[in-house]
């Protein structure tokens, strides 16, 4: 009776220490399991971090040299166009200046032109007083003279000269003869002069 107790007492620790290893094995492993699988899940979580971070890091990288590069061409362009603009600038204070050296040339040219032009106008107006004044004292003289031709026609026609007068006058020189006498003399010179010719 003892031994079959022993043997039932043994099995029944067998089967007991059985199922307290079968219940410790189901409790143990799934544990173990979870914290090994959360314990990966955090690796690869922290190594996507990781990754993505330093991909973010390399992209800020990226912008910041591109950044740069936009900067550096931007700094090109205004020094480009600052140095444009100071020979534009230049262009136009050395067209300004050609354009005032023209202007003072052309309003010289005028002052000249206008002082000459006055110089001339003068002139010709006091020519022209000239040659009025000129004109003037001929038709005076010209209305003297024809006076005097009357005067000298009426006294030729008026004056008889007679041969001992004609004598007379002949010895008398041509300066001192009026102009009645001068005529008559040398009419009758001539006439006695072809008289004396034909009686020849």
């Amino acid at each position: 009776m003892s031994r079959k107790i022993a043997k039932a007492s043994k099995k029944m620790n067998v089967s007991s220490s059985l199922e307290s290893e079968d219940i410790s094995l189901e409790t143990t492993v799934p544990t173990d399991d979870i914290s090994s699988s959360e314990e990966q899940d955090g690796k690869i979580k922290i190594t996507r971090q990781l990754i993505e971070r330093k991909e973010l890091l390399h992209n800020i990288q990226l912008l910041k040299i591109e950044l740069s590069q936009k900067n550096m061409m931007i700094d090109n362009l205004k020094v480009d166009y600052l140095t444009k603009i100071e020979e534009l600038e230049e262009k136009l204070n050395d067209a300004l200046h050609q354009k005032q050296l023209l202007t003072l040339r052309l309003d010289n040219q005028l002052t000249f032109q206008q002082k000459d032009a006055r110089k001339y106008q003068e002139l010709m107006k006091q020519e022209m007083e000239t040659i009025l004044l000129r004109q003037k004292q001929l038709e005076e003289t010209n209305l003297q003279l024809r006076e005097k031709a009357g005067d000298i026609r009426r006294n030729l026609r008026d004056f008889e000269l007679t041969e001992e007068q004609y004598m007379k006058l002949k010895g008398f020189p041509e300066d001192q003869l009026s102009i009645p006498e001068f005529v008559s003399v040398s009419v009758l010179y001539h006439f006695f002069k072809k008289l004396h010719r034909l009686s020849d």
